[in-house]
């Protein structure tokens, strides 16, 4: 575990540079550990792929004089107590259809993989997978657990608009876009789920450590759930 500043009120403690999901399980209960303290100078935990972002209140009376120090300690406290924590036990069932229309890059996924677009879908609803972190647009979900056998890399050509509700594949990952932005990765339908309202609480569908279902939805059920 290293931990270094980001910003003026916030520190990083990174516990692995590369993508293992032990490790992402891990310390998702060192954030939850930390949260359970509640610490009156610490404004949020966030958890990240292979690390965890703590931001502070650089002006709160209670703060240490060295921030990054302590935040170190409590870190390495909460490492330890992290075996006790439940991870968290919350299935979202995300319904997704996989018709043309929605699923751009279906066909070639297929064409990379040797499967046909039927077993594309298929394959993808099926098991159960992990949400990793919330990140890069608000209510944006990484999703762990994606088949071997769909392990496409990233679109040599990004999209300058993908369209919100976008399921998308990519390196072992599902993302689901909660708006119209940019995005490299190829994909493979879409939900009707309206992924981030900043006035609803929660304001985001997923968080971290939640388990994730995809459920095939026809394009009628698609339009009357939306």
């Amino acid at each position: 575990m290293r931990v270094a500043p980001l910003g003026d009120a916030a520190g990083y403690a990174e516990f692995s540079e590369t993508l293992d999901l032990e490790v992402n399980e891990a310390l998702q209960g060192v954030a939850a550990a930390l949260r359970a303290r509640g610490i009156a100078w610490i404004r949020d935990v966030v958890p990240a792929l292979g690390g965890v972002a703590v931001h502070f209140d650089p002006g709160h009376p209670g703060l240490p004089e060295a921030p990054m120090t302590e935040l170190a300690a409590l870190l390495e406290e909460c490492l330890r107590a992290a075996g006790r924590e439940k991870p968290s036990s919350r299935v979202v069932e995300v319904p997704v259809c996989y018709e043309p229309e929605f699923a751009l890059d279906l066909v070639e996924v297929a064409s990379v993989t040797g499967l046909n677009p039927e077993d594309v879908s298929r394959v993808h609803a099926s098991g159960e997978h992990r949400v990793l972190m919330v990140g890069f647009a608000p209510g944006q979900p990484y999703i762990g657990g994606l088949d071997p056998a769909l392990a496409v890399p990233r679109r040599a050509s990004p999209r300058v608009r993908v369209p919100a509700g976008s399921v998308a594949i990519a390196n072992g990952q599902t993302a689901v876009y909660p708006f119209e932005i940019s995005g490299g990765w190829s994909v493979i339908g879409r939900t009707p789920l309206a992924l981030f309202d900043a006035f609803r609480d929660p304001p985001s569908v997923f968080s971290p450590g939640d388990r994730v279902r995809f459920v095939p939805v026809s394009r009628a059920e698609f339009g009357r759930l939306r």
